[in-house]
């Protein structure tokens, strides 16, 4: 098999991002009304760059087992094909999101696709690994001018009285995206369509990005920058790209290293970084200067404690993705297509919990988070027993059914997440909330990666055939399911509810 990772399908309501709860609060005002068939052409170019993000996610890793044998490396390639585009993301969208308050949206969406486009042609052309994860990373960062874009030209398309209806169809395409990614993925790589193999899932991209952008330039609205001439802090997205980076990179190169001294100071240095970023913020703050993150945020518990949430609950997925793709297609020598139908219940059955969760969590709040997280680790630990009773003999039908469970709890906890994490956050702090809530989930997946990578392919070691790689998915659930304890006890200290639609919790 989101954002990659498996990207989580939507809810069949409205995106349950945190881009989308700040944008239906604290967008700016736009036209309202019905819209034209120009309205709706611009929201087909919202939704193909929303798709591309999230396709490019899904395909990519999907599709690693299969680029690793093709180009060779170790298996750290493996994680760093998600890893790099999840990374840069991550530490770029901050970046992207102030680009389009001084820039204006349409011109940071059209300029991020563009060079969407152009990377995706070299990642195709990736002669080396290295190449590819670097190209990869540039992939990720024109993904971070794009994503922070798509709610609020929704909303300058749509206005106050159209969006919904805007959402109630992003949403059914996000799921269908995420349900389709892997298959897809699987199908074209399985394809060798001219003999590109992996290649061409990157390929796809080309004739999508180059469509989207002539549709664009008509298309999508000509409004004001929200703060033109204002002044981009470089230095604080230095700080935080360089922090993320030492954070994550030792934790990927580390095992197949030996765990060298600098292994050990570099995240340690990483947290300093970040640190030394909060404290910019303040200090800017103080001196009336803007700021990628509002300071006031980080001495909110319950905020913190949601970062902690969505850290957490996101690296136990992407750790969960990582491992079974590497058992199915190393392990049991699955096709990427075959990999993609055996792991296919996890978003499907998130369909159905993201629909259960939202007809609760009006009357339980958080607590339907604590049911989606123990639903979900149930689930990861009787996989965890089919693995150790199967051992090489595993089949795809013998988990079918554990991962139908893991999830449905994965998408009860999709669906009001970002809700109940916003609904102590004041309306003036929900843009900066929203975009680090966005970082956070991107770091936290490549962080999931990496730790859980390490341990599956510590774990595999030298040994070869399908015991090992077996035995390896099963320690590395488990580490799925730690992480799931901690993002449980985080809940204790969210809000009691989710944000109500008029701004403030319920």
């Amino acid at each position: 098999m989101t954002s990659t990772t498996l990207e989580p399908p939507a809810p069949l309501a409205a995106p349950a991002t945190a881009a989308g709860v700040a944008a239906a609060d604290a967008a700016p005002e736009a036209k309202a009304g019905p819209a034209s068939r120009a309205v709706w052409t611009g929201f087909a170019v919202v939704l193909a760059a929303s798709v591309m993000d999230l396709l490019d996610a899904t395909i990519a890793q999907t599709a690693a087992p299969a680029i690793r044998v093709d180009l060779g490396g170790s298996y750290a390639t493996i994680e760093w094909v998600t890893a790099a585009y999840t990374l840069a993301m991550a530490t770029g969208l901050l970046l992207g999101g102030r680009l389009g308050d001084l820039l204006g949206r349409r011109n940071v969406l059209l300029g991020g696709m563009a060079a969407f486009t152009f990377v995706s042609v070299l990642c195709a052309l990736a002669p080396s690994p290295d190449a590819l994860i670097g190209a990869r990373a540039l992939q990720g960062l024109a993904a971070a001018l794009m994503v922070p874009q798509c709610f609020g030209l929704i909303r300058e398309l749509f206005g106050d009285e159209g969006q919904q209806r805007a959402f109630s169809i992003f949403g059914p395409v996000m799921g269908l995206g995420a349900v389709a990614g892997p298959l897809l993925g699987g199908a074209i790589v399985d394809a060798d369509i001219l003999g590109t193999g992996w290649r061409a899932i990157f390929l796809i991209n080309v004739p999508v990005g180059l469509g989207a952008l002539l549709v664009g330039r008509a298309a999508l609205p000509r409004t004001k920058p929200v703060a033109p001439g204002g002044r981009l802090d470089l230095p604080s997205v230095l700080l935080a790209m360089a922090g993320g980076f030492a954070i994550v990179y030792p934790l990927v190169e580390g095992r197949e290293l030996g765990w060298p001294a600098w292994c050990v100071a570099m995240p340690i240095g990483g947290l300093a970084l970040l640190a030394a970023f909060a404290a910019l913020q303040a200090r800017r703050h103080r001196n009336d200067h803007t700021t990628l993150v509002e300071p006031s945020l980080l001495r909110r518990r319950p905020y913190v404690s949601g970062l902690a949430l969505v850290a957490t609950f996101i690296g136990a997925m992407g750790g969960m993705v990582l491992s079974l793709n590497v058992m199915f297609q190393n392990g049991l020598g699955f096709s990427p297509l075959a990999c993609g139908v055996a792991t296919a219940a996890i978003p499907l059955a998130a369909i159905g919990g993201s629909i259960a969760s939202a007809v609760l969590v009006g009357k339980l709040g958080r607590t339907v988070l604590w049911i989606g997280l123990t639903t979900m680790a149930a689930g990861l630990v009787v996989t965890d027993l089919v693995l150790r009773a199967q051992g090489a003999d595993l089949s795809a039908w013998e988990t079918a059914a554990p991962l139908t469970l893991t999830g449905f709890g994965m998408g009860m906890i999709f669906m009001p997440m970002f809700d109940v994490v916003l609904a102590g956050v004041q309306p003036h702090q929900l843009g900066s909330a929203s975009g680090l809530l966005e970082s956070i989930q991107q770091l936290g997946m490549s962080i999931g990666i990496a730790v859980v990578g390490t341990v599956l392919f510590d774990v595999v070691g030298s040994a070869h055939g399908p015991a090992a790689f077996v035995g390896a998915a099963d320690h590395a659930l488990l580490v799925g399911v730690g992480l799931l304890a901690v993002a449980a006890v985080t809940v204790a200290w969210l809000p009691r509810h989710a944000r109500a639609e008029g701004g403030a919790a319920h």
